[in-house]
């Protein structure tokens, strides 16, 4: 094992853009990297390109035709018209979208496998994450679903139990459903309530299918759900089915909006909330996964203040050389972010917020709190299967 983390990074993943005013604009990535770059990370990890998925990797989770598709639409994006998926208001077709789309795919398929063979301690792919997608269709700003590819590329080279843990803002839907029969993979979502937020699916009931009950864990949570609230949900429902399960690889999702700036959505979750999430996994990775922990990116709307900030967090929780909450901005980041936005950075990698855990399991239930509600209803509806108390 070389000791050290692998960062998955090509500069062509900024080639995945859906056009100006979409949501998803692919200047996050390049902010995220250049910030990366400004604290000397990427001397602290080895950046590593991989080559773009095949049709071969694709078909892993993706259908043949699908894939077709995207391959005909990606070279005339005039000719998509909504069929699968393509070329409607989330997902607009544009020129190169089939490569783009595969190179992020390859990029988390090659840190799966440098995670599985000891190639790396852990491993990072901030570009990826894009788990709507579905295996004959995009959807959610999402054409490939580079999660649930290297969850199976793992599961093809011998792993018997991968966790896949999202802590995305929106429903890990499409790596549900890739894995719902499969009681290999354990998949975890926690997300905002379906009642009110893209794609109305994640719901405590959702708990995989016939040979694979409790095999999938939702949390939905409240609008509204702030910092104390989002660690408690964590932490009463993950560590424990974690330690039951006894995954071999952790694979975790960290969409970043769940931000309380984030215009998409409705938490009200911090930047150093979302460190110490990263912390956690990393932590679980060690505890119940044997150190193996594949990292990936997801969603995340504010595109300077919030996103670079969290996924450098990430970058450097997984390196092993943490940035203090209160380190300043380096100012040469903050002239590119100007150049590239016109927008001013933020000054430090904090919030200026001091997380407090509230544990589940010390303070008992309250019946009339909502975020409890949740999270014992995920409780009631998984746990027994692992043989665990609610």
């Amino acid at each position: 094992m070389s000791g050290r983390t692998q960062l998955m990074w090509d500069e062509a993943v900024t080639g995945y853009d859906f056009g100006s005013g979409h949501p998803m604009d692919p200047v996050r990535l390049a902010l995220t990297m250049r910030l990366v770059e400004a604290f000397g990370l990427d001397r602290a990890v080895e950046v590593v390109a991989a080559k773009a998925a095949g049709d071969s990797t694709l078909r892993l989770i993706h259908r043949s035709d699908y894939i077709d598709a995207v391959r005909r639409v990606s070279a005339d994006p005039k000719s998509a018209d909504g069929t699968y998926g393509l070329g409607t208001e989330d997902d607009p077709a544009f020129a190169g979208m089939h490569e783009a789309s595969a190179l992020i795919a390859g990029l988390s398929v090659g840190a799966a496998e440098a995670v599985w063979r000891r190639d790396a301690v852990h491993a990072v792919n901030f570009a990826g994450g894009l788990h709507h997608a579905m295996p004959g269709a995009a959807s959610g700003f999402c054409i490939y679903n580079d999660a649930a590819l290297a969850v199976a590329r793992l599961l093809e080279l011998g792993a018997e139990r991968v966790a896949y843990v999202d802590v995305d803002v929106h429903h890990g839907d499409g790596v549900q459903a890739a894995f719902w029969d499969d009681p290999r993979v354990m998949t975890i979502s926690l997300h905002e309530h379906p009642r009110t937020l893209f794609p109305q699916t994640g719901w405590p009931e959702e708990t995989g299918g016939n040979g694979a009950e409790g095999s999938a864990v939702n949390v939905a949570l409240p609008a509204g759900t702030g910092d104390e609230g989002w660690l408690r949900a964590f932490d009463a429902v993950v560590p424990e089915l974690l330690e039951a399960f006894g995954p071999q690889v952790l694979v975790t999702q960290h969409g970043a909006d769940t931000h309380v700036e984030d215009p998409l959505a409705h938490l009200a979750v911090s930047l150093d909330a979302q460190r110490a999430v990263a912390e956690a996994c990393h932590d679980l990775a060690h505890q119940y996964a044997e150190g193996r922990w594949l990292a990936l990116g997801g969603g995340g709307y504010a595109i300077v203040d919030v996103v670079p900030r969290s996924w450098t967090h990430l970058v450097a929780i997984a390196a092993g050389q943490p940035v203090p909450p209160t380190t300043v901005v380096p100012e040469e980041w903050r002239h590119q972010v100007y150049a590239k936005t016109r927008q001013p950075a933020p000054g430090r990698m904090t919030d200026g917020r001091e997380p407090r855990r509230r544990n589940f399991a010390d303070t008992g239930y309250d019946p009339a709190d909502r975020l409890d509600q949740a999270i014992l209803a995920t409780r009631r509806a998984v746990f027994p299967s692992h043989g665990l108390l609610p």
